[in-house]
């Protein structure tokens, strides 16, 4: 008798279970294209270095003032720029060159943590100062954020946007493992004062690599949706343009609200000092706090496969929303480090699912002549949230308590979530447009020496 078929159908079961196991791995085919793979590492690599900062800068407020409400107030000198530069940098980025916008705007963050170095370096201590160059370094992500997002579905194919953002939101919340790790090293094998001098080192040093990215992209010039060339509406009117879109759309407005609930009531971030010292003795402890939700994140990305493939792109969005709250609520009630980690990374996991999600809705459902503007409230929204969330944790944390104001603000920002999705539920409803028709850039290594833009 013929081994022939046993062997054929061996063969087609390990193919189908190749193909499971595939699906359920981080989706790569985004970096086939140059463009993007430059994108993706500088991106990646110059987030590592800012997440020394992200933890320097609060950790030497707290050793200046010994207060949370003053960490608190970091968000709120970093939300006031992304207030008024995230939704101006939307505009720009619809009616100049985003590679353009992308590089003065780097440059105008990086001379932020160019300035926290230097004021360490003189030992200067001053809880002001510190609010001051946090406003210039958000005011130039503001600008940039809405750029970078907005480019991406110009270079990569309309069917792998939720791929590529999701390997982006990976890689970052990658580097947000590591760098508040190395971070917490850092800190628990040197003085405070030593230690944040460290730490803005290596991210000034490390953001040069974003530099060299956004040099290496082709020229991405603002285009109709008919692919003509737009002319210049920046300014007042090109925001109220994109804020009078946004307001007809249902779905994009209801994604935004989720999101604020989640950064605003469940974000404990300020918090982490002051736990960290107060019940884990300090040291390292503060940098796993830190890098916990991004473990969580990391995790989840790299079994990923499956997000491309969800056509209730709503539904999927709440549930991550419900799990963010959920976690992170357990988490202000943990009684050990180690449990507390384990909680704030199941929310970290259930974030890049919600992040995703948010992202792909609003990259795919505008046209390309609105899209920076789109990203510009996105941008205001996104990382606005978490900086309100920042204020709203260290102040409720001087008249509650930190475990109260983190535990209470997760189960809250949970329930009411679900009470927005079932009161609304045109984001229940939404499912992801066929063909979104986007227009893209083929980009290789012959772009750099036409980067400026003459051809």
């Amino acid at each position: 008798m013929s081994q022939e078929p046993v062997e054929a159908a061996a063969e087609v079961t390990e193919e189908a279970l190749e193909g499971r196991r595939r699906s359920w791995v981080i989706d790569v085919r985004p970096l086939r294209g140059v463009a993007y793979r430059r994108m993706w590492v500088g991106n990646g690599v110059a987030y590592f270095g800012f997440q020394f900062t992200s933890v320097a800068v609060p950790v030497e407020m707290f050793a200046i003032t010994r207060s949370s409400a003053w960490v608190g107030l970091l968000g709120l000198a970093a939300l006031i720029p992304l207030l008024i530069f995230g939704l101006w940098g939307g505009a720009a980025a619809d009616v100049v060159d985003r590679r353009k916008l992308l590089l003065a705007s780097s440059t105008l963050a990086w001379s932020a943590t160019a300035g926290l170095l230097a004021q360490a370096l003189v030992g200067l201590r001053s809880p002001v100062v510190l609010l001051v160059l946090t406003a210039v370094q958000s005011a130039g992500f503001a600008i940039s954020s809405p750029a970078r997002q907005a480019i991406i579905p110009r270079i990569v194919p309309a069917a792998l946007v939720p791929a590529a953002n999701t390997l982006a939101y990976t890689t970052t919340t990658a580097g947000g493992v590591l760098g508040p790790l190395a971070a917490g090293l850092i800190f628990g094998a040197w003085s405070t004062d030593a230690g944040v001098t460290i730490a803005y080192a290596v991210d000034a040093a490390l953001f040069t690599v974003s530099f060299w990215a956004t040099w290496r992209l082709p020229p991405i010039p603002p285009v109709h949706d008919d692919g003509v060339t737009a002319r210049p509406t920046a300014g007042l009117r090109g925001i109220a343009d994109g804020l009078r879109f946004l307001g007809t759309q249902p779905v994009l407005l209801l994604s935004f609200a989720v999101d604020i609930v989640a950064m605003v009531l469940a974000m404990p971030r300020a918090l982490f000092p002051e736990i960290a010292e107060n019940r884990f003795d300090g040291g390292s402890a503060v940098g796993w706090l830190f890098a916990a939700v991004a473990i969580g994140s990391v995790l989840g990305g790299l079994t990923s496969g499956w997000i491309g493939r969800v056509k209730r792109q709503g539904v999927a969005l709440v549930l991550a929303v419900v799990g963010w709250g959920i976690a992170v609520g357990l988490a202000g009630l943990a009684p050990s480090l180690w449990l507390m980690v384990l909680l704030l990374a199941v929310g970290g996991a259930a974030d890049l699912v919600s992040a995703v999600y948010r992202q792909s809705i609003l990259q795919t459902f505008a046209p390309d002549r609105l899209r920076g503007r789109l990203q510009g409230v996105f941008t205001v929204v996104v990382a606005g949230g978490p900086r309100l969330g920042d204020l709203r944790a260290g102040a409720t944390a001087d008249l509650t308590g930190p475990a109260a104001s983190w535990a209470g603000g997760g189960f809250a920002a949970a329930g009411l979530a679900v009470v927005l999705a079932l009161a609304f539920p045109a984001l229940l409803r939404y499912r992801p447009p066929a063909d979104p028709g986007d227009q893209l850039v083929d980009a290789d290594d012959r772009h750099h020496a036409d980067a400026d833009g003459n051809r």
